[in-house]
């Protein structure tokens, strides 16, 4: 790791003892990234920073430890000379001293170790078989009428759960089941009062279950712990609220119920109503059903009063009756005289259309219509015939005026070669050629026997 100059006459590299105690210090972290040791606390100095220094000794060695106060302030006792403990930490060397030591981040009793061994394996499993499934966890409300307490008749927690229901809702009622919470027997008495509480659910009106003791020492809080316990808990058929211990203290119990509550007095609370909520509704309730009875007496005097203005004698309303008939038959009379004018108009406008169509008028005018067709016809073909006529006379006189034979007619003439092409220049024929000269009337065959070009000046005059 450390490059040196090799030492001539030796043959070795030389290091520095900060060097040396660097080096050993990368290697025991290196080999030792986590150790767990188990022994008795001796010279154990807690200084002003938080910080504490003891070393761990069995028969035969001591071994440096070091715990800083970002971890020690989560262990849950006060540590002292000669107590039996499980620390937990990294080996390695503080190179100032070059002195071989623990950095312990969590300590715990020897025996307590055990207990929390022992707890970690059973919530593992439990949790695997789904025990701590949200999904197998049954309702709870707060608003029970019957609640069932499973604890020690000698505890306070029977006394915490009275004084907060009596508080919160007086009318909840309880029925205490006694066991013992702490012992070798707890555990099995516990299952048993579960076990009793849901047989008799029906008989006695049960609701829900609060399974609790107060606080205590890992060992105190065992029961709760145990694996018969959370399957008989598991099993309930009535919704079960866990409330061991303290606020911090968490047991198998807490995992496997249905609610978990920090405190018994905790557990009252959430599963009772409070009674000055209750109160404060009906207050509401009162007032409101005041205001509406108030209103709607308001409008009951109103609508009294209406009708008391719109009563009159048994005379008045016939008389009305009577007039409100008679202004119904003359609406009658005039609805009947229209609808019948309505009627008749509707009628003498079929009637025209009827005659209109009538065959004895429809049959002359079309008898009519197709006697004058040729006519029709005749004059059409005449008219058109007079236009056509005219339009081949026209084109007849432009083609006779634009014939080549009338510029013929006025002494030209046409002259070919033999392949009937026409001669525009002496330079299209050669002497001997025989050549076609087409005159107005008849033509002429010659054969060239001589050729005389213009003069250029002469063409350009």
């Amino acid at each position: 790791m450390f490059e040196r100059e090799a030492d001539v006459e030796a043959g070795r590299a030389v290091y520095s003892v900060s060097e040396v105690n660097r080096l050993a210090r990368e290697l025991i972290e290196g080999g030792f990234p986590g150790a767990v040791v188990e022994g008795e606390i001796t010279g154990l100095k807690q200084y002003r920073s938080g910080h504490w220094y003891f070393s761990l000794q069995d028969r035969d060695a001591q071994l440096r430890c070091v715990m800083f106060r970002g971890n020690n302030m989560s262990v849950g006792f006060r540590p002292a000379d000669g107590d039996q403990v499980i620390a937990r930490g990294s080996l390695t060397i503080y190179e100032a001293r070059g002195d071989f030591q623990l950095k312990v981040t969590a300590l715990e009793k020897s025996g307590s170790g055990e207990l929390r061994r022992a707890f970690e394996l059973l919530k593992t499993r439990l949790q695997a078989e789904g025990l701590f499934e949200q999904e197998a966890k049954k309702p709870v409300g707060n608003r029970f009428r019957h609640i069932g307490v499973i604890t020690s008749l000698s505890g306070a927690v029977l006394r915490d759960i009275v004084s907060v229901l009596r508080r919160r809702f007086p009318a909840t009622r309880i029925t205490l089941i006694p066991t013992a919470v702490q012992g070798e027997a707890a555990p099995a008495e516990i299952c048993r009062a579960i076990e009793t509480a849901n047989a008799l659910r029906g008989k006695l009106g049960l609701e829900a279950l609060i399974v609790g003791r107060g606080g205590g020492s890992p060992e105190d809080l065992q029961a709760f712990n145990e694996e018969n316990v959370a399957r008989a808990i598991f099993a309930s058929e009535l919704p079960v609220t866990s409330a061991v211990g303290h606020e911090t203290d968490f047991s198998i119990a807490d995992f496997v119920a249905d609610q978990r509550a920090p405190t018994p007095s905790a557990a009252a609370e959430l599963m009772s109503p409070s009674q000055e909520e209750y109160f404060a509704r009906l207050r509401s309730d009162l007032g409101k059903l005041h205001n509406r009875m108030a209103h709607v007496l308001h409008r009951q005097q109103e609508r009294l009063r209406l009708i008391a203005g719109r009563c009159r004698g048994p005379a008045r309303r016939l008389e009305d009756h009577a007039q409100t008939l008679d202004e119904l038959g003359r609406r009658m009379e005039r609805a009947q005289g229209n609808l019948l004018a309505r009627k008749r108009q509707n009628l003498d406008m079929r009637r025209q259309a009827l005659q209109h169509c009538s065959p004895a008028l429809v049959i002359p005018r079309l008898r009519a219509g197709l006697e004058e067709l040729p006519r029709r016809l005749h004059r059409s073909m005449r008219s058109r015939l007079e236009r056509q006529g005219a339009l081949l006379a026209e084109l007849r006189r432009t083609l006779h005026s634009t014939s080549p034979l009338q510029t013929l007619a006025r002494g030209y003439s046409i002259t070919m070669d033999e392949s009937a092409k026409v001669i525009r220049s002496v330079d299209d024929v050669t002497q001997g050629s025989r050549i076609t000269t087409r005159l107005a009337k008849g033509q002429i065959e010659s054969t060239v026997s001589g050729l005389e070009k213009e003069p250029e000046s002469k063409l350009e005059s």
